[in-house]
């Protein structure tokens, strides 16, 4: 095959630069949207929410730092899964049965991952009542130590041994803070 410049061009021109675009704005797009959690939550762990309470700062900036990371991750994951969608739809792929269906896949997926749902629901109850956040001394299960990360779906709590703990939210039933004050 001899291509001619033009033709190449004209090639490139299509779906591959639709695509690289796309890939492009999506990078963008996550760049300076963690930025701008980032920033918020810095913003977010400096004011004083509470006046004239001893004790919150520092545990306001676990919070924030809880909250960012968990922002950060469906950000990240909104922006790819748009993004898979839209480089597809340059391969050709027909994606209108697809979301049409979505609703019926949605079901099935609800009936077959009930428990990657009821950790995901755990894990915002968990955040929005400010059970425990990143630094916090628990205890969950039997495993007492230092959480080290936490996330809608996964906690991770290492324990005074050095062990990293995984643990599904939708399995933690009660938990000890150290952490918190009255």
């Amino acid at each position: 095959m001899n291509f001619t410049a033009q033709e190449a061009i004209d090639w490139f021109s299509g779906a591959p630069l639709r695509i690289l675009l796309v890939l492009l704005i999506a990078s963008a797009t996550q760049y300076f949207g963690k930025r701008a959690i980032t920033r918020a939550m810095n913003r977010l762990a400096t004011v004083d929410l509470r006046p004239g309470l001893r004790g919150v700062g520092a545990r306001q900036k676990e919070r924030a730092k809880t909250t960012g990371t968990v922002l950060s991750s469906t950000l990240n994951s909104a922006i790819w899964l748009i993004a898979f969608a839209t480089v597809l739809g340059e391969f050709g792929f027909n994606l209108g049965p697809f979301i049409a269906s979505a609703g019926v896949i949605g079901v099935a997926l609800g009936l077959g991952a009930q428990t990657i749902v009821r950790d995901v629901l755990s894990g915002i109850f968990m955040l929005v009542e400010d059970q425990y956040g990143v630094g916090d001394t628990v205890e969950v299960l039997e495993i007492k130590g230092v959480v080290e990360k936490v996330g809608l779906r996964i906690t991770t709590v290492r324990d005074n041994k050095g062990t990293l703990w995984y643990l599904r939210n939708g399995e933690i039933l009660k938990v000890g803070n150290s952490s918190q004050s009255a």
